[in-house]
């Protein structure tokens, strides 16, 4: 049997724009710490069985696949600057879902064409695709209930000078890009480390195993 969360037991340790921390105590002296994007009315530890599994995610990364003839197939990684890091991560696109895409016809590919076009300059067409791959991943659910959606682009496109971060809000900050093939994905699959030799997160490394698996031509 589950053990029963009590909302009115929660402790809000720390409520800001975009991180809250829960203590939640247990026992006699025993406290559990989570760390949310969620207010307390909106947390995941409370919600039912069926919202549980229809609730969408805080946020939706894409694996960005650029195909185009003469060429081979790459994957499109971003070097984006990650805070708790303090250096340039290679990264697919990704971006929180906001309150309006929730009120669209479906929030995740909704969120997923804006941050594609955000984080990458592309505006997709009709002629190319985009499908859920996972619908929701936990982060890291032993200190967090943040959540990904997975989804994949497969965009015709030829000019790898378009690519740009114009439309960039807030604090994120970019250093360039990477078309990866097969085989240099590969590659940095094989060392777990990018070209500058640096670590990467493990959305990074879901999308280069999709792509190298060839998973996304199914």
């Amino acid at each position: 049997m589950k053990p029963v969360l009590k909302k009115e037991k929660l402790d809000t340790l720390l409520e800001a724009r975009f991180i809250n921390v829960y203590d939640h105590p247990f026992g006699e002296n025993g406290h559990y710490l989570t760390a949310s994007r969620r207010k307390k009315d909106d947390l995941v530890m409370f919600k039912s069985e069926e919202e549980y599994k229809n609730m969408y995610p805080d946020a939706v990364t894409m694996i960005v696949i650029i195909t185009a003839k003469n060429r081979e197939p790459a994957v499109l990684m971003n070097y984006e600057f990650r805070y708790p890091t303090g250096e340039f991560i290679l990264a697919p696109p990704a971006g929180l879902i906001d309150p309006e895409d929730l009120n669209s016809e479906d929030p995740i590919l909704t969120t997923a064409r804006r941050e594609i076009e955000e984080e990458t300059g592309i505006s997709l067409k009709d002629t190319d695709s985009l499908h859920i791959v996972n619908p929701l991943l936990f982060s890291s659910p032993g200190m967090t209930d943040e959540s990904n959606a997975i989804v994949c682009a497969i965009i015709d496109h030829t000019v790898e000078e378009d690519i740009n971060y114009d439309n960039i809000k807030g604090s994120e900050v970019f250093n360039g890009f990477e078309l990866l093939t097969k085989e240099q994905a590969i590659n940095i699959i094989k060392t777990g480390k990018d070209k500058n030799q640096y670590p990467y997160s493990v959305y990074t490394w879901i999308g280069l195993m999709y792509f190298i698996s060839d998973l996304w031509k199914n």
